[in-house]
C-alpha cells in the first residue's frame, strides 16, 4: 500500500458487480482502501465489475479475503477501538450521529440479506443506519455505501 487510506470500506459478501465497481470508483475518489469478503456473487475480472470502475479499477487499493475472521486479523486496531461502523437498516442510531475518524471501517452486507446477526450482535453500539422511508425496503448498495463515505469525509475534512 502507498498510502494510508483515509478509510476502510468492506462489502460482506457483495452479490451484483456493478454495485462493487460503483463503490471501488467511490474509493479511488475518497482514497479509501475496499476489502471485499467471500463468498462474493461474481468474479472480480467480470467485465459489469471493471465498467462500473471503468477506468479507475487499476488506481483502486482493494483486497479480497475469504472471511470476516481474516479481515478482523487484517484490521484488528480499529475493530478493538470501536472504529467500526456497521451498516443495517436494523440500526437506531443515525449514521450521522457518530464521529468518524481517518481509519475508520465503514462496513456493508450483501446486497439480498445485509450483514449477518451475529456480526451486529458483536458490535451492537456501532451498527447505523441510513434513514428511509418505511415504504423503501432498502437503499442500493452503492448508493447506501456512496451516503456513508461521503458523510465520513465530510467530517473528517478529508477532501477539499
Amino acid at each position: 500500500m502507498k498510502y494510508a487510506p483515509l478509510l476502510h470500506i468492506v462489502l460482506h459478501e457483495p452479490q451484483i458487480p456493478p454495485n462493487t465497481g460503483n463503490i471501488g470508483r467511490t474509493c479511488v475518489a475518497v482514497g479509501a482502501r475496499l476489502w471485499l469478503i467471500r463468498p462474493l456473487g461474481f468474479e472480480i475480472s467480470e467485465k459489469q465489475v471493471r465498467r462500473a470502475g471503468l477506468d479507475y479499477w487499476p488506481h483502486l487499493d482493494w483486497q479480497v479475503l475469504d472471511n470476516w475472521d481474516a479481515l478482523a486479523a487484517e484490521l484488528a486496531t480499529p475493530l478493538a477501538a470501536g472504529r467500526a461502523w456497521f451498516f443495517t437498516k436494523r440500526a437506531q442510531q443515525l449514521y450521522t450521529e457518530v464521529a468518524y475518524q481517518p481509519g475508520d471501517m465503514l462496513v456493508f452486507g450483501s446486497e439480498t440479506r445485509g450483514l449477518p446477526p451475529e456480526l451486529l450482535d458483536r458490535y451492537p453500539t456501532q451498527a447505523v443506519r441510513i434513514p428511509s422511508r418505511p415504504v423503501v425496503r432498502s437503499l442500493n448498495l452503492s448508493a447506501a455505501a456512496a451516503a456513508g463515505i461521503y458523510e465520513a469525509v465530510r467530517q473528517i475534512g478529508g477532501l477539499r
